[in-house]
C-alpha cells in the first residue's frame, strides 16, 4: 500500500470516531462512546485508582504524581488499555483550545491549605491541598485581598496545578458524567498536555466561594455572585483572565481564569 492509500485509509477511519491500528498509529477505541468492554475497563481503573488518589490528596503531593506512579496499582489488562487511551490520536477528539505542553518537572509550588468553606446547615469543608506556582500564588493573594477590602468576601482554588498524569486519571473518571463518550468529555475536561492547570506559564485556576458555590454542575450560580462580577471588572489588573467565557469553542466556565504575568 503506497503512502497516499494509507492516509486516505486513515482518515476515513477518523469520520468514524474509530482509531485503528492500520498504520495510523493508534486503537481500536470508540471515542463517540465506549464499547460496554471499555467502559467496564474503565471503571475498574478508576475504582483501582480512586484509593492512590485520595491518599496522594491527603499527603499534599498530588501535583507531582507522574505517569508511572498513576500505572502502578492496575493490572497487566488496565495498564494496556490507559496506555492504549493515553496515546489516542488527539485528531479524533475535536479538540478546539491549543496543546500546552507537559513540564519536563514539577515547577516550584507553593502550597495552599486550611481552605474552610462553610457550607449549608452550620456545616464545614476543608478543600484538600492546592498548589500555586510561586508567582501565581503571590498575584492570588493580592487580587483576594482587594477583594475582600472591597466587597467582604473572597474567592478560594478548588484546583490549581495538575500534573499531566493527574489530569489523565481525571478525564478517565469524567468520562461516566458523559455517557462514556471521550469526545463529548473533552469539552468540559481538557485532554494531558492541553490543560492551562498543567502548564505555569499559562496556569489555571479553578475558584470556589467560601460558601462552596464553584459552578461546576450550574454555571449560572456562580455568574451570578457578586465575587465573580468583580473578577471582571478586576481581575486583569492582576494578572488573570477567564479562559473559557461565552462564545469560546469550550464550554462556558465562569471559574475558570488563567494567569498570564501582567509584564507580559
Amino acid at each position: 500500500m503506497g503512502i497516499k492509500t494509507l492516509k486516505i485509509v486513515c482518515l476515513g477511519l477518523l469520520g468514524t470516531g474509530v482509531l485503528f491500528v492500520a498504520g495510523c498509529g493508534g486503537s481500536n477505541i470508540n471515542v463517540a462512546r465506549l464499547s460496554d468492554a471499555d467502559r467496564a475497563v474503565v471503571e475498574q481503573v478508576v475504582k483501582k485508582l480512586e484509593p492512590m488518589i485520595a491518599q496522594r490528596r491527603s499527603q499534599g503531593d498530588i501535583a507531582a504524581l507522574s505517569f508511572e506512579e498513576l500505572y502502578l496499582p492496575l493490572n497487566g489488562e488496565e495498564r494496556a488499555f490507559l496506555r492504549q487511551f493515553q496515546n489516542l490520536d488527539t485528531r479524533l477528539l475535536n479538540i478546539t483550545i491549543p496543546y500546552q505542553g507537559i513540564p519536563s518537572k514539577t515547577p516550584d509550588l507553593v502550597v495552599i491549605k486550611g481552605q474552610m468553606m462553610k457550607l449549608a446547615e452550620n456545616k464545614t469543608q476543608e478543600i484538600p491541598p492546592q498548589f500555586l506556582p510561586r508567582d501565581v500564588y503571590n498575584a492570588y493573594m493580592a487580587m483576594t485581598a482587594a477583594m475582600k477590602k472591597d466587597i467582604g468576601r473572597m474567592l478560594y482554588v478548588e484546583s490549581g496545578y495538575r500534573s499531566a498524569a493527574y489530569q489523565l486519571y481525571l478525564f478517565v473518571f469524567y468520562l461516566k458524567n458523559h455517557d462514556y463518550s471521550i469526545r463529548e468529555t473533552a469539552r468540559f475536561a481538557a485532554w494531558p498536555g492541553y490543560s492551562e492547570h498543567g502548564q505555569p506559564i499559562h496556569q489555571a485556576v479553578d475558584f470556589v466561594n467560601e460558601r462552596g458555590i464553584d459552578g461546576q454542575n450550574d454555571p449560572a450560580a456562580f455568574e451570578a455572585l457578586e465575587e465573580y462580577q468583580w473578577m471582571l471588572r478586576h481581575a486583569e489588573r492582576y494578572g488573570f483572565k477567564l479562559s473559557y467565557p461565552h462564545g469560546s469553542k469550550m464550554a462556558f466556565e465562569p471559574w475558570h481564569w488563567h494567569y498570564s504575568s501582567v509584564s507580559q
